[in-house]
């Protein structure tokens, strides 16, 4: 593989916009290391140059190791880094997010600490996950009866489909193989979409927690994401996996599973959805402060006002530090 252009080092100004970054770049059985302001990936087969400045999120799966010095360049560049499954069907840790902007974080808590906006984002969410019915008016009871109903049908459906016995949704917590195949698929499939989702949510700076449809639990928000696309993507993996063979079911349902999501580019709708569920009113992230690197004060009335200024009086500028 041929070497990228050395360059300076570059500062958190000069930094590609989000919008012109890889935005994931999955790497599995290498050892990651640091060439100038590149990363680079070597394994048996050689040694691959990635731009650091041009990644947007780094899923380091299986068998990777990373030295010290590229987490360095990651961290300068704005690189947010996940330690995820195979092919990043399972979250097990993650670094920084890639923003340096409060914004998706903030409109977040703005959404949820209204009742009345927690529940639009929760219409929101029912009309991306099924945009042949209107939830508009509808109560948070009523949401979760029709998405009940919804999901019963889906599963009726996929039976059909596939011609698999269907005899409800059965499983014990903390006991995979108590359920039938297509159950064991269907737990399988979700805790893959589960790890997608939380890759993604920690990725954007977004808080795991506040969720608009769940809630009290540290992944509330997670399983809000990771719900959009169970009907769609989820559940009927599950029961091709389990229409196939009763044998091996889990692995196989998060292989398959792994390709589809691959297939249809879910972890970039993933970050569309989010990013218009946050911000409705508008879908250019930047126009939130998305990719500056600006701290501001809080003033009265949600005035922001620039920091590094002695607001006591005459303006004295301190330039660019805190302190």
């Amino acid at each position: 593989m041929s070497a990228i252009s050395r360059r300076p080092a570059l500062t958190p100004r000069q930094l590609t916009r989000t919008d012109e970054r890889l935005s994931f770049v999955y790497l599995e059985r290498c050892t990651v290391h640091r060439d100038a302001n590149a990363i680079t990936a070597q394994d048996a087969e050689g040694t691959t140059h990635i731009p650091s400045a041009t990644i947007g999120t780094l899923l380091l799966g299986p068998g990777t190791r990373v030295t010290h010095q590229a987490m360095s360049v990651l961290g300068e560049t704005g690189a947010a880094v996940c330690w995820v499954g195979e092919h990043g069907v399972r979250y097990y840790a993650s670094g920084r997010a890639l923003s340096r902007s409060s914004a998706l974080m903030e409109a977040q808590a703005r959404q949820w600490a209204n009742p009345r906006s927690r529940l639009a984002v929760a219409r929101a969410m029912y009309r991306l996950r099924f945009p042949d019915e209107d939830p508009a008016g509808l109560t948070r009871h009523e949401l979760l009866g029709r998405e009940g109903r919804r999901v019963k049908d889906c599963y009726r459906a996929e039976a059909a489909r596939t011609g698999v016995s269907w005899r409800g949704r059965r499983y014990t917590p903390g006991d995979f193989t108590s359920g039938d195949a297509v159950n064991q698929a269907i737990t399988a499939a979700a805790q893959c979409m589960y790890g997608i989702a939380h890759a993604v949510v920690t990725s954007l700076g977004c808080s795991p927690a506040l969720g608009f449809v769940h809630s009290g639990h540290e992944l509330s928000f997670v399983l809000d994401i990771a719900d959009l696309y169970k009907t769609d993507i989820g559940i009927p993996v599950a029961f091709d996996v389990a229409a196939q063979d009763e044998e091996d079911v889990g692995s196989r349902t998060r292989r398959a599973l792994r390709d589809r999501i691959n297939e249809t580019r879910l972890l970039n709708r993933c970050v569309d959805d989010i990013k218009r569920l946050l911000l409705p009113e508008s879908a250019d992230s930047s126009a939130h402060g998305g990719d500056r690197d600006v701290v501001t004060l809080q003033s009265d009335h949600g005035q922001q006002v620039a920091s590094g200024v002695n607001h006591d009086g005459p303006d004295e500028d301190y330039g660019d530090e805190l302190w």
